[in-house]
């Protein structure tokens, strides 16, 4: 008689402990996925949004102007938020000191680099997740195929005789856990890669923005300098 070695008998024939595995795996795959399509949009509307705020920061608007608008339009997030912090800081001391210290443009900057870590702190966030399953899920399903292996060897000790009809069952039976191992694991591995070099590239483009804009206000207080004497 032909075994059955579709994967829905094998699963349902297997051992407790393998089909514990296999569903720890199912969980880890939705949860890893449910993660990605949530990561990916978010990534992407702030690529989309971080290339929006600087067409309008460089489009000619005055700084003032600029803040009023995002004054005006909380909550902020990504690069506005960066910038809008680091203006908001160099205004309050500004307005306390009309002489336009020499130490308002580093409690700018300070305060535009608190905004970015935090805004990339939160793209950072759950892509350990994805790294932890990548790296674990392909060992637990390992463990899976080691145990199945090991009932299936104890088994055919106790026959006579093994033919392959009778030991195929048990190999294919542990080997799916790897097989679901596997299938978790490559999807987390790929997107956590593409997500940190999306955050990577964020970070750069914060970084960029931050040290022009400073570039601009040290430009804008030799200015005012100029003016009063």
């Amino acid at each position: 008689m032909q075994a059955d070695l579709s994967i829905l008998t094998l699963i349902t024939e297997a051992s407790l402990l393998v089909q514990i595995i296999l569903a720890i795996l199912v969980l880890m795959s939705v949860a890893s996925w449910a993660l990605i399509f949530i990561k990916y949009r978010q990534l992407r509307d702030m690529h989309q949004h971080t290339k929006a705020f600087e067409d309008r920061f460089w489009s000619g608007i005055s700084l003032k102007r600029l803040f009023e608008e995002l004054k005006s339009s909380r909550p902020h997030q990504g690069l506005d938020k960066v910038f809008y912090e680091g203006y908001q800081e160099f205004t309050r001391i500004t307005q306390k000191n009309s002489q336009l210290a020499v130490g308002v443009v580093p409690a700018a900057q300070r305060a535009m680099r608190v905004a970015e870590s935090r805004e990339l702190d939160r793209f950072d966030h759950n892509l350990s997740f994805l790294a932890t399953v990548g790296s674990t899920s392909p060992y637990i399903g390992l463990f899976g195929t080691v145990w199945g292996i090991m009932n299936s060897f104890l088994s055919i000790g106790q026959m006579k005789q093994a033919t392959l009809a009778v030991v195929a069952p048990g190999i294919a039976e542990a080997l799916i856990a790897t097989a679901f191992g596997l299938f978790a694991a490559i999807p987390a591995v790929i997107a956590y890669n593409k997500f940190s070099d999306s955050v990577d590239r964020l970070s750069v483009s914060f970084e960029n923005f931050r040290e022009e804009f400073v570039a601009l206000l040290d430009r804008h207080i030799l200015t005012k300098q100029t003016e009063g004497k």
